[in-house]
């Protein structure tokens, strides 16, 4: 059993504690669409990630309040939060918090293989939500995503071969994401945004966002180079003394030449 498989067999089963979200949903300040500032230009899906299983404990005493404003001060497309509990030590509740206290869009980071998990998501104020084709069958990943699409959320698809970019494109995705790291095996290697960026359908309706193992700006700037639109940053972020300065370095004119 793969960390992936072993991740998604946590889930289904912790989701069946989940309740029904409350009909009467919070009111949240008004967000803009991912879409619409990565067809404009470049940006950082700046994550908030207390741990992961291949990390270990990187934050897990952020003040993620604080976090997402010095994301979004600096310019950040959006706003990633990790919401599992299990291996990431994330909340639902973190979201909720990081919603209440930004205008950008704000993805809900999580392993998502049903409908109750969509709906938490959006109740606690997500404007976008993340489907990893590798985690799904493929009518599962259809019917969530047109799920989530008729809930007014935007969706992020993640891919990891061409195969999955090709299930990705068949869904008529706008936001894909290439994950660097193989779930499979948690292995990084920056290639392969590179390699799939290939593959990528350059018609302007859809954009490229590198994920996972952008350690660095210079990390930044050769996936950016390859096609990418954006890039979701997590650790580095994280772990920095001054994130704002890594998210405007990295989106900055000079960093593209």
């Amino acid at each position: 059993m793969t960390i992936l498989d072993q991740i998604i067999e946590t889930k289904r089963i912790e989701i069946q504690g989940y309740s029904e979200a409350a009909e009467v949903q919070e009111q949240f300040p008004a967000k803009t669409l991912l879409i619409s500032h990565l067809q404009e230009r470049r940006g950082v899906v700046a994550e908030i990630k207390r741990a992961s299983p291949s990390k270990g404990d990187i934050s897990t005493d952020v003040d993620v309040v604080a976090q997402a404003k010095k994301y979004e001060a600096a310019g950040a497309a959006a706003i990633s939060v990790l919401t599992d509990e299990s291996y990431f030590k994330g909340s639902i509740e973190d979201l909720r918090q990081v919603a209440r206290a930004v205008s950008i869009p704000v993805l809900c980071k999580d392993f998502i293989v049903s409908e109750i998990q969509v709906d938490r998501a959006k109740a606690a104020g997500a404007t976008i939500i993340l489907l990893i084709v590798a985690a799904l069958e493929k009518e599962e990943l259809h019917r969530l995503f047109a799920y989530a699409e008729s809930a007014g959320l935007e969706v992020l698809v993640e891919v990891h071969d061409s195969e999955e970019l090709a299930s990705a494109l068949e869904l008529d995705a706008q936001l894909i994401g290439i994950n660097n790291r193989d779930l499979k095996t948690f292995e990084v290697s920056l290639e392969r945004t590179a390699e799939l960026a290939k593959e990528f359908p350059g018609d302007g309706k859809r954009v490229l966002i590198s994920e996972s193992g952008l350690a660095t700006k210079q990390d930044a700037a050769f996936v950016f180079g390859h096609g990418a639109s954006g890039v979701l940053v997590g650790e580095a972020l994280m772990r920095a003394a001054d994130p704002g300065s890594w998210i405007q370095e990295a989106t900055s004119e000079e960093a593209a030449k």
